[in-house]
C-alpha cells in the first residue's frame, strides 16, 4: 500500500471569472450594477397563471436566449435550471479568459449544484405520461431530472474532464459549491474549477408548496418592496430563479496565464443545525459554527472581516437567528460590520442564491462598494446590526464573508479576501 503523504497541498486559490443569469440581469456586470443602484428585479409573475395564488410575485429571469450559446438539439435535453447553469458557466469561463483544450481539460473541474434538479422537465414528462402513456416519454428524462444534470452538462459544454460533483444542500448549495471547489483546487486535484449553483423553482406545484410553508412575502401593489430583510415589518421571502458561476483557479495557474485576479478565496466551512427541516435554530448556533470554522481555516480573527452578505431571506425567524449567529461569531465587532442582503432585490434563487451573493462579495472587495439592503425602514430590536439600508456604501472592503442557510439545517460560509501577491 502506498504511503499517504504527511500533508496535502495547501495551494492559494483565486477567483478569475464570474457569470450569472438572474432576475437582475443575464450577465454579472448588469446584475452587479442593479445591486449597486438598489434596483429590484421582483415583479408580478408572468411564466404561469398566478390568478388563483394568494401571492403572485417573484424574481423571474427575463429576456433569456440560451440558443445563442447552446445548440438547439442540446436545449431540448435540458431543464431550464440546467440552461441557466450552462450559460452562466460559459460566461464565467470566457470572463476568466480560460481556454480549455486537450492540453488542460483533465485539470479543469466542475462543482455545480441545485437544490432539487430538473423540476420542470419532470413535471412536463409526468403530464405527457398521464395524457399519452409511457411510450411518449423522452429518453432524456432520467438524465435531465438528476441533481447532477447541471454539473454534467456544464462539463460537457465547456470541455472540463477533471473532478466533477454536484452539491445539493438546499439553499446553501451555491455557497457550498464554491467552498468545495476551493477545497478541490487547494488540495491539488484540479488547476481550475467552475463552481456555482442553479435552480428554477418558479413552477406552479412548487409555488403552491412555498405557499403552504406560509413564508412568502406579499405586496401585490409594489412587488419590488415586498422583501424586507432585517426590517421589523418583514413577512417572508420572494422566490427567484437563476444561476451564478465562478472560476476558481490555483494562484500559480492564474499567474502563468496572466489572468486578472478578482479576489482570493481563503476559507470555507459547513455545518448542520440537526434541529428541523424548515426552521432555523433561534440561537443561530449552526450558522455561527460554519462562520467560525471558515475563519479558523482562513487563519483570520473575526475583526478582520469587513462585510457579510448574509442569507437574509426576510423571514422573521431566519433574520433573527442569523443576526444572533453573527453576534456569537464576531462579538462586539458584529456592530462594526457592514451587512447587506441582496435577496431583497433578486429574490431567493434557492440553489443559485449563494453563488450570486458570492459575486456581490467579490465585487465589494474589488470596487469598495457595498450593495444596500433595500426596503429597510423600521429597525427591529432583535436585528440591531448595520444592514447598509437602502443606499450603496463606498468603503474599503478587504475581507468579505458569504453566509448561506438551507432547508434541512444546512449552513455554509465562504470567505473572500483582496488578492495581494
Amino acid at each position: 500500500m502506498a504511503k499517504r503523504p504527511e500533508s496535502l497541498p495547501n495551494r492559494r486559490v483565486v477567483v478569475t471569472g464570474m457569470g450569472t443569469v438572474c432576475p437582475l440581469g443575464n450577465n454579472w456586470r448588469d446584475a452587479w450594477q442593479s445591486m449597486v443602484e438598489g434596483r429590484s428585479g421582483i415583479r408580478e409573475l408572468t411564466q404561469f397563471d398566478v390568478s388563483e395564488f394568494e401571492v403572485k410575485i417573484g424574481g423571474e429571469v427575463r429576456d433569456f436566449h440560451p440558443e445563442a450559446v447552446i445548440p438547439a438539439k442540446d436545449l431540448r435535453r435540458m431543464d431550464e435550471n440546467v440552461q441557466y447553469a450552462v450559460v452562466s458557466a460559459q460566461e464565467a469561463v470566457a470572463d476568466a479568459g480560460l481556454v480549455i483544450d486537450d492540453g488542460n481539460r483533465d485539470s479543469v473541474g466542475v462543482v455545480f449544484g441545485s437544490a432539487g434538479g430538473g423540476y420542470g422537465f419532470l413535471i412536463n414528462q409526468n403530464e405527457t405520461f398521464l395524457k399519452s402513456g409511457y411510450r411518449r416519454i423522452s429518453p432524456f428524462t432520467i438524465s435531465s431530472i438528476l441533481p447532477d444534470a447541471a454539473s454534467g452538462q456544464v462539463a460537457i459544454h465547456i470541455g472540463a474532464a477533471g473532478p466533477n460533483m454536484a452539491v445539493a444542500s438546499a439553499c446553501s448549495t451555491g455557497t457550498g459549491s464554491i467552498g468545495e471547489a476551493w477545497e478541490t483546487v487547494r488540495r491539488g486535484d484540479a488547476e481550475a474549477v467552475v463552481a456555482g449553483g442553479t435552480d428554477n423553482p418558479l413552477l406552479p406545484i412548487l409555488y403552491a408548496g412555498f405557499h403552504a410553508l406560509r413564508a412568502l412575502a406579499n405586496d401585490a401593489e409594489h412587488p419590488e418592496r415586498a422583501c424586507k430583510p432585517f426590517d421589523k415589518r418583514r413577512d417572508g421571502f420572494v422566490v427567484g430563479q437563476g444561476a451564478a458561476a465562478m472560476v476558481l483557479e490555483s494562484l500559480d495557474s492564474a499567474k502563468a496565464r496572466g489572468a486578472e485576479i478578482y479576489a482570493e478565496v481563503v476559507g470555507y466551512a459547513s455545518s448542520n443545525d440537526a434541529h428541523d427541516m424548515v426552521a432555523s435554530l433561534e440561537t443561530g448556533r449552526g450558522s455561527a459554527m460554519a462562520m467560525k470554522r471558515a475563519l479558523d481555516k482562513a487563519g483570520m480573527a473575526p475583526e478582520e472581516v469587513d462585510y457579510i452578505n448574509p442569507h437574509g431571506t426576510g423571514t422573521a425567524l431566519n433574520d433573527r437567528a442569523e443576526t444572533a449567529a453573527i453576534k456569537t461569531t464576531f462579538g462586539e465587532h458584529a456592530y462594526r460590520l457592514a451587512i447587506s442582503s441582496t435577496k431583497a432585490m433578486h429574490g431567493h434563487l434557492m440553489g443559485g442564491a449563494g453563488a450570486l451573493e458570492a459575486i456581490a462579495c467579490v465585487q465589494a472587495i474589488r470596487t469598495g462598494t457595498i450593495p444596500p439592503t433595500i426596503n429597510y425602514e423600521v429597525p427591529d430590536p432583535d436585528c440591531d446590526l448595520d444592514y447598509v439600508p437602502n443606499e450603496a456604501r463606498q468603503t474599503e472592503v478587504r475581507v468579505a464573508l458569504n453566509n448561506s442557510v438551507g432547508l434541512g439545517g444546512h449552513n455554509a460560509s465562504v470567505i473572500f479576501q483582496r488578492y495581494e501577491d
